[in-house]
């Protein structure tokens, strides 16, 4: 068990399945009381534990999201860490790429996140401790790839978006972080070579370090990435 976790309040969306299963998972063996949201209802209930609250909602519903951050509340007494994990992805040409589709997609990827962050960022800033908030990112957001249109622009977004609130926040006690996991197999990216389980030494590490006190930052491999650098390999590769 993991003494910075130990008791921590952690809402993790995305959480029936993939990343955001694996890091329910870890969490809950480190000592969080976790809360599990997704819309997969059967999803959810392949997770168990003590300390797990599991709840069905839609993140891109302003509705949804407001109950979902007031139960969390209500439920453990506080919200410590927020993981926006929750997302879809739609590998398609833009010139073929249904317009309802494109929308759902940003949707959920970009305003579920910004109403998720709307409704926490004040409870933490009053709250003792404050709190820390980290955005399941990608580089996708900064290469461009042919099909990535919707997901590249919702990561992109959802970067820019953590940035703005980070700066907000500065001097309340409220951390506002990205992870980027890496290539990982799930529904989205079932080939992909990496394991979800290998994500969550990095979150962790994100948690019990508070990812060294740094807001507005992107980390890899508990290593800091710089976002839309131009020494980064695949930014280079996909625009050369």
């Amino acid at each position: 068990m993991s003494a910075g976790t130990e008791g921590q309040v952690i809402l993790i969306t995305g959480a029936a399945s993939g990343i955001g299963k694996a890091l329910v998972q870890g969490f809950l063996a480190d000592g969080a009381r976790v809360m599990a949201v997704d819309v997969d209802e059967a999803g959810l209930a392949t997770l168990a534990g003590d300390s797990l609250l599991a709840h069905v909602a839609d993140i891109s519903d302003p509705e949804a999201v407001t109950n979902m951050i007031q139960l969390a509340v209500s439920h453990f007494g506080r919200l410590d860490v927020l993981f926006n994990n929750a997302g879809i992805g739609v590998r398609a040409p833009i010139v073929d790429h249904p317009p309802a589709d494109f929308e759902r997609l940003i949707r959920v990827n970009l305003v579920g996140p910004f109403l998720a962050m709307q409704m926490a960022m004040p409870l933490m800033r009053e709250q003792q401790g404050g709190g820390h908030i980290i955005n399941t990112l990608s580089r996708a957001g900064e290469a461009g790839g042919s099909g990535f249109g919707a997901y590249g622009a919702s990561k992109a977004g959802l970067y820019t978006l953590m940035r703005t609130a980070a700066r907000e926040m500065l001097g309340t006690g409220v951390r506002i972080n990205g992870l980027i996991p890496g290539p990982t197999r799930s529904g989205m990216n079932p080939k992909a070579p990496q394991d979800p389980a290998d994500v969550y030494p990095t979150a962790r590490w994100m948690v019990e370090t508070g990812a060294g006190d740094q807001t507005g930052r992107v980390f890899w491999n508990k290593q800091e990435y710089l976002m839309f650098d131009e020494g980064n390999v695949t930014f280079k590769r996909e625009i050369t």
